[in-house]
């Protein structure tokens, strides 16, 4: 709901009450739903207004370890933007669209991250629009999942493919650069926008308790030629060639089908069913809510909340700071043409640290900034206007009413009044002016930022990573430009050092 659009019409329309308990329902319903939508990383306006991400921006979560999270821009215009970020992180989530499958710009991210030698897992998101949009069976909606995940697999074989004939033309193609599958547990299932994901492993691990059957075995064989005879209690293959319903269907996407057919249906009594199956407790407000959608983010968000799903993958399935490899470090190190192997040996030794991670204060403080770019100098923490306290408040309104009454003492050319003790004056207004309230009288409520420069108001950030040691405020940082070389430095030190040594031995 357009929230300006429905003042301007409340403004027409303000003496019909109908129209405003109307407009309150919805205003109530819109700012509900918009707090389970509220997203940290949109921190621009033209990000909210547009409802893509434009630039990078990075957040820090705590999910049994610290992770930092950088969202970079998807759309083919901001290219750059990802790969100014692939190069500060230990890994990287792909998301690829349900529907719509792998895209072009996918491919091109797929070869940045392989280019940088980084682990990657898949997220497979908007789950939720082969069930509601496309009206997809469970066992249509697998077959579709499984020519999504094929074709993710793909690009890389193809981005290896070109290096080895490159390196080596007679060379045979050897394994997948990334090899993703729901068995090695780097493959999630998400609906963002309802709030839930999944990963193979989660019920592997409740069904293993239910049937008695191995989490390892229900790994293996949940994504697959395969299917349970539950009579048996045992895992068979061939359901195709059976007509046998697969293991991921019949033990996952069904009961997600059942779920979103209970809610969208508004079957309270299977709605409840499921529910107390599930061990969960839903609140009044969301049980009574007119939007199906809030229901499901309701339920789904306490059955499979996404965040676990996605960050324990993370947590396990991409590697540390500290498990870092040689050659990427070497290919942070190079810059265009330049191998490693070329650099003088006192560059070459920061390769250790580089490998070490290590955070003491004898470490050499080793900074890589990925870019920099202008903001304005308001937006800049020093410069935010500061919240002012009730005292000042009340200070600046005592300030405002005797000045105030000393404008008026003085048009009518008597002495100034005397405030009285609540601060206020007890005076006359002049002919023809109309005393004003306290709330124009008193100044802005938040003092203006003083900025050093007023022609320039914009400062440069860098998007940066410390790869070793600790960044101190009042540390001797040197910046050392994309042009230059260790080799030209160390020339011109010895070239320096033998000036300075011929200088002292002349006097």
């Amino acid at each position: 709901i357009n929230r300006k659009r429905m003042a301007m019409l409340l403004m027409f329309r303000k003496n019909s009450p109908k129209f405003v308990l109307e407009l309150h329902h919805h205003l109530c319903e819109d700012a509900y739903v918009a707090f389970f939508q509220l997203r940290y990383m949109d921190s621009r306006e033209d990000v909210q207004i547009r409802g893509i991400t434009m630039k990078s921006s990075a957040i820090s979560l705590h999910y049994a370890t610290v992770i930092n999270l950088i969202d970079s821009p998807g759309h083919v215009d901001f290219s750059s933007e990802v790969s100014t970020a692939v190069r500060i992180c230990d890994g990287c989530i792909i998301v690829v669209d349900a529907v719509e499958g792998v895209c072009p710009q996918t491919q091109a991210v797929l070869r940045q991250a392989w280019l940088e030698n980084i682990c990657t897992v898949l997220v497979i998101n908007k789950i939720n629009c082969l069930i509601v949009e496309l009206k997809f069976t469970p066992q249509e909606a697998y077959s579709h999942l499984k020519r999504t995940l094929f074709t993710s697999k793909v690009p890389e074989e193809r981005a290896e493919r070109e290096t080895e004939s490159q390196v080596n033309p007679n060379s045979e193609q050897g394994e997948q650069v990334y090899d993703w599958s729901t068995e090695q547990g780097n493959v999630v299932f998400t609906s963002a926008i309802d709030g839930w994901g999944f990963g193979i492993e989660h019920f592997a691990r409740i069904y293993s308790q239910k049937i008695g059957i191995k989490k390892e075995v229900l790994m293996k064989t949940s994504w697959g030629d395969y299917y349970i005879n539950m009579k048996a209690k045992k895992i068979m293959k061939g359901d195709q060639a059976k007509g046998k319903k697969p293991l991921f269907v019949q033990l996952i996407l069904e009961n997600i089908w059942s779920l979103y057919d209970a809610v969208l249906k508004k079957d309270k009594d299977k709605i409840d069913k499921i529910v107390t199956s599930l061990g969960l407790k839903i609140g009044a407000r969301e049980a009574r809510h007119s939007d199906p959608k809030v229901q499901i983010n309701a339920i789904c968000s306490q059955w499979l909340p996404i965040s676990h799903a996605v960050l324990a993958m993370v947590c396990q399935k991409l590697p540390s700071p500290l498990d870092i490899t040689a050659e990427r470090v070497e290919r942070l190190m190079c810059t265009g043409s330049q191998t490693f192997d070329s650099l003088p040996p006192e560059t070459q030794a920061l390769k250790a640290a580089f490998m070490k991670c290590g955070s003491e204060d004898t470490a050499p403080v080793i900074i890589f900034v990925s870019k920099t770019f202008a903001v304005d100098a308001k937006a800049l923490p020093q410069n935010k206007p500061r919240p002012v306290t009730q005292e000042e408040i009340a200070q600046r309104r005592k300030r405002a009413r005797q000045r105030y009454a000393e404008k008026l003492a003085a048009a009518q050319g008597q002495a100034p009044l005397e405030p009285t003790q609540d601060g206020s004056a007890l005076e006359t207004c002049p002919k023809g002016e109309e005393p004003r309230g306290d709330e124009q009288q008193v100044e802005s409520m938040t003092p203006k930022p003083v900025l050093q420069e007023e022609d320039n108001q914009e400062s440069f950030i860098a998007f940066a990573r410390v790869f070793s040691g600790v960044a101190r405020r009042g540390k001797k940082i040197f910046v050392l430009g994309p042009k230059y070389s260790p080799l030209e430095f160390l020339r011109r030190v010895r070239i320096e050092s033998k000036i300075f040594r011929y200088c002292f031995s002349r006097v």
